[in-house]
């Protein structure tokens, strides 16, 4: 359940930004929003959307980077190329998406209102069933695919996931904190301290130098900063939080589907910590600073595009909305 006075706050926010594009814009509005395992992303950017089209009349969709995963043979034959790397055992990791769909997906979607164009008069929604091959996930066959008409024109495009915002590092940078992570982790496991929050070193550099690459093409083909119009991150005060969130979301789950197809609480740990490492090396930067800043820097260099970060307690209650 969303808090209605945080949504309200938040909209306070993005409204002036979103409404003084669509006078005078034809290409949709893109907020991305992001956020750990369990924060809440797909009930916040359904609840966003919602209330931009029927409260305000802006003609607002979603879209889940869950959406652009990879087929299913295809995320089999990438799990089996890199048998070594548990990153990319499953769906989740920068590597696992289709990145030639997001290009089209985008291309197509932002040449939607230019006359110019060579377009047809509707645009295609991806989709991925995470049900399929047990659990394992598949796309939608694309005859099935949420039709959404160029007239009216889509105003605001929610784009949701759990990487949006994250940014690659220098490999050196990785290096390092992977080194880190090592010299500590034998102090870690006789202490008994942070051992669901400090995974680098469960992993190669190799390994990880092989997402950060990853990540690094995503941001130039999709998903980078010059991407979005504005930015909001769903954060936690204790990165922990993940752990309950994420298995009260599947407890819940299994009392909807009497324990059918749904992950164990041991399961879960296990899915959480293949997002960890990502966490480590990313998450810092993002709740740090604006997406919109220069490398490196501390000035804005995003034409006044707006960065909002929303903490939420242990109990995914929203503590305060700050800007970036």
């Amino acid at each position: 359940m969303i808090d209605q006075g945080a949504l309200t706050t938040l909209l306070q926010h993005l409204l002036p930004h979103i409404q003084s594009r669509k006078p005078t814009n034809v290409k949709p509005f893109i907020l991305g929003l992001s956020g750990i395992q369990g924060s809440g992303k797909s009930t916040w950017a359904a609840a966003l959307a919602d209330t931009l089209t029927y409260q305000h009349r802006i003609n607002t969709r979603t879209l889940s980077l869950d959406d652009l995963y990879m087929d299913h043979a295809e995320l089999v034959a990438l799990r089996e190329a890199h048998a070594d790397n548990k990153l990319l055992h499953r769906r989740g990791q920068p590597g696992t998406h289709d990145e030639e769909l997001a290009r089209k997906f985008f291309d197509d979607l932002l040449t939607a209102s230019n006359p110019k164009a060579n377009t047809t008069n509707a645009i295609q929604w991806p989709a991925f069933d995470k049900s399929l091959h047990n659990g394992e996930g598949g796309r939608v066959p694309r005859e099935e695919w949420t039709i959404v008409p160029r007239e009216p024109a889509v105003d605001v495009v929610i784009f949701e996931g759990w990487c949006l915002g994250f940014r690659p590092l220098k490999p050196e940078v990785v290096e390092q904190r992977w080194r880190h992570a090592v010299s500590a982790r034998p102090l870690r496991e006789v202490v008994g301290d942070g051992t669901l929050t400090q995974t680098l070193a469960d992993h190669s550099l190799e390994d990880l130098l092989l997402i950060n690459d990853n990540l690094a093409r995503y941001c130039d083909t999709f998903m980078g900063p010059w991407r979005f119009d504005a930015f909001v991150h769903l954060s936690a005060e204790n990165l922990g939080n993940v752990y309950n969130w994420r298995l009260d979301q599947e407890r819940a789950l299994r009392i909807r589907k009497g324990g059918e197809s749904v992950m164990t609480d041991d399961e879960v740990v296990e899915f959480v910590r293949g997002y960890m490492p990502a966490y480590e090396l990313y998450l810092d930067e993002l709740t740090q600073r604006s997406l919109f800043a220069l490398p490196e820097s501390s000035e804005l260099d995003g034409g006044g595009k707006l960065h909002l970060r929303v903490v939420l307690d242990a109990k995914r209650t929203v503590c305060r909305i700050e800007g970036m």
